[in-house]
């Protein structure tokens, strides 16, 4: 009876500390994606096509 006790106990002990690391690992991941997204075209299409805009103008 206390073996199974405490083997009942371990499994309970171990599901936490396993959530409790993927708890961890999520809020230290330091990518945040909002902060990479595309912002328009870069340099390498302006070199492309040019800085002109639709009207014609620079």
């Amino acid at each position: 009876m206390l073996i199974a006790s405490l083997t009942l106990f371990r499994h309970h002990v171990s599901a936490i500390a396993t959530r409790w690391q993927t708890l961890v690992k999520l809020a230290g991941n330091p990518y945040r994606p909002e902060l990479h997204y595309m912002r328009g075209p870069g340099p390498k299409w302006h070199a492309k096509h040019g800085n002109r805009r639709r009207d014609g103008r620079l």
